[in-house]
């Protein structure tokens, strides 16, 4: 490991030399073409400590991030070529990262940072990945119903156990590398023998989806979870030995290495600890606001630590007590605004939180906690004081931009709020929600000024002209209605969509309306007559977002194959195919000024792009 170590030094001394702030918070770190920042670290996968207690590596959607165990500083960020990562397994030496992505699997050098090999042989996604305890071999479980079996140094498959059609959704291996069990979508076990391949026996009792199966550092006692249970096993026989409950869905489990206790993760945010022989229940973790993804002991045992909703916790394995917190990793970005003098970037999360950055330095501003699951929109009001935010549970929040301070809830949505806007004047802010209602509000006093419904389905998305007369609504019928803001009549109804239409946006000089569908297209429209103007059609997938240059010249899109495209209003011609992001572009936001394009996606990050002058 000493190569290892001298490898982080050498890159984090040559990240401090860098005199630009952005490389200094990892804001800049290996970044696909084009992009000129990253904001976010991505969703967490998997987190797990190297052997000498030196640094920890967290697996997230963009790609593999080492930590400095004493600093807790991020070190350095591992892409290359991993496509979407799904899982990944450090070797017990920790000089090879096993990496699952799709249906393949990729084995990463740790000291050198280069993928060594990639593994093909599945024919569906990867769900899980384990070395044995040797390092000689690697287990993977896919939703291709296949245990396989890989010789961790030439890459060569070994054995395929399969039983049945249903996924395999987590597996281990015995630590004497004598036995491999899968958990299955259908809550069964099933348990096979390394040197024969035979199937030696099924175990049932859960009646969920498997997601987590491992086994005691002695190879006694097997621990599997589900949707509501932990189930306690005897590794030998196959009998079962304990039930465990705590309220929540128990979405990983793992044992300490000293093999006392183990940990249970739950999508209620709590980790639970448990006595490995006894079953009986420990302490509760807390510290996270949404489901925990991931659960690691330190090599010493001393400390637990847990990656969830956006943030890494570590915690006093012996007290309880939470030591720290590393922020910057979330969920998926579904929505982000800039600010209007462009130095703020607000992003809404699917794990209840919006964020503010900086959008010169890079850096993580302001966090403002939701006490709902998903928030769904988020906008600035023009004078950038109020940060408006629509959510899952019907309400809109409307917060103190500066301070952070919750301003009023405006309340009155039956359902999921999709998308809320200000009026150019800041004095009005309407609201689209799936319970088939549009909602204009009184920003100053938090009253609802008048509700508008019946005429079509679900609202996905709602916006103002540049001169506030008219306000636009996007539905999941394909229809878009332009209204009057002062009454609230019909103006009239653009027809031409076959199904949702997740964004629309209307051109700087207000002429012209962009709409951008799940019938794979989007369609430019005269705001004056209502008529269809012209068609771009991306390549497969919804179009869930469309924003106009500052000149109107360029439209960008944000797609569901992972990409933006940029084109050209007047001709309709692609202009550039900006990738990068491993999820579905959720929303593309140009800057105030006209030189940068954001892009908020599923794989929890925000990629600043500089734009050229046409």
């Amino acid at each position: 490991m000493r190569l290892f170590s001298t490898f982080l030094t050498l890159v984090l001394f040559s990240i401090v030399l860098l005199p630009n702030t952005f490389a200094q918070n990892y804001a800049q770190w290996e970044l696909p073409e084009g992009a000129i920042a990253r904001f976010g670290k991505g969703g967490i996968h998997k987190i797990q400590y190297s052997p000498d207690n030196r640094f920890f590596a967290v697996a997230s959607t963009i790609g593999i991030w080492i930590y400095d165990t004493v600093t807790l500083q991020e070190v350095v960020l591992f892409t290359g070529n991993m496509g979407g990562i799904s899982c990944m397994s450090l070797s017990p030496d920790g000089r090879t990262f096993a990496v699952g992505g799709g249906q393949v699997l990729q084995l990463w050098d740790t000291i050198i940072g280069e993928r060594q090999a990639t593994l093909t042989g599945h024919t569906n996604g990867i769900f899980d990945v384990v070395f044995s305890s040797d390092g000689q071999t690697i287990a993977t479980g896919s939703s291709d119903g296949t245990v396989r079996l890989w010789d961790a140094h030439t890459g060569e498959q070994k054995k395929t156990f399969a039983k049945g059609i249903n996924w395999i959704t987590s597996v281990a291996l015995s630590p004497d590398g004598e036995g491999v069990v899968s958990g299955n979508s259908d809550g069964t076990l099933n348990v096979w023998d390394v040197p024969t391949g035979e199937h030696k026996q099924t175990l049932t009792g859960h009646t969920h989806w498997i997601h987590a199966v491992a086994f005691s550092p002695d190879g006694q006692t097997l621990v599997s979870s589900d949707n509501g249970t932990i189930r306690m096993w005897d590794a030998s026989t196959g009998a079962h030995k304990k039930t465990l409950a705590k309220d929540g869905s128990h979405g990983s489990v793992v044992f300490s290495p000293s093999g006392h206790i183990f940990a249970s993760g739950n999508y209620d945010g709590n980790i639970h600890l448990w006595d490995a022989e006894t079953g009986e229940y420990k302490k509760t973790l807390t510290g996270h606001l949404g489901p925990v993804n991931s659960i690691a002991f330190s090599p010493d045992s001393n400390t637990i630590i847990g990656g969830g909703e956006g943030n890494i916790h570590l915690w006093d394995a012996a007290t309880g007590e939470q030591k720290e917190t590393i922020h910057g990793h979330s969920g998926l970005v579904r929505s982000i605004a800039f600010s209007r003098n462009g130095n703020t970037l607000a992003t809404a999360n699917y794990n209840s939180t919006i964020r503010l950055w900086d959008t010169v330095t890079g850096e993580h501003k302001r966090t403002f906690a939701e006490d709902t699951w998903e928030v769904r929109s988020v906008t600035f009001s023009p004078d950038e004081d109020i940060l408006a935010s629509g959510n899952y549970d019907g309400t809109i929040r409307l917060w103190n931009a500066k301070t952070g301070e919750l301003i009023r809830t405006l309340a009155g949505h039956a359902e999921g709020v999709y998308s809320v806007a200000f009026s150019p004047d800041g004095g009005t802010l309407v609201s689209g929600s799936e319970d088939d209602t549009l909602r204009l509000w009184d920003v100053h006093t938090g009253e609802r000024k008048m509700i508008l419904s019946g005429n079509a389905e679900d609202v996905y998305s709602v916006a103002f002209s540049p001169d506030g007369k008219t306000f636009a609504s996007g539905h999941h019928d394909g229809t878009i209605h332009l209204r009057d803001t002062d009454t609230g009549k019909h103006q009239t109804v653009l027809n031409g969509h076959t199904w949702t239409v997740w964004s629309v946006t209307f051109s700087p000089d207000g002429r012209t309306l962009a709409s951008g569908s799940a019938d794979e297209t989007i369609r430019l429209w005269d705001v004056a007559t209502g008529k269809h103007q012209t068609t771009f059609t991306p390549f497969e997938g919804t179009v869930f977002s469309v924003a106009f240059s500052l000149d109107g010249r360029t439209l960008a899109s944000g797609n569901d194959n992972d990409t933006v495209h940029l084109w050209d209003v007047d001709t309709g011609e692609r202009i550039k195919i900006l990738t990068g992001h491993s999820r579905r572009v959720w929303q593309v936001a140009f800057s105030p000024d006209g030189r940068t394009l954001a892009s908020g996606s599923g794989d929890g990050t925000v990629l600043l792009w500089a734009l050229t002058a046409r």
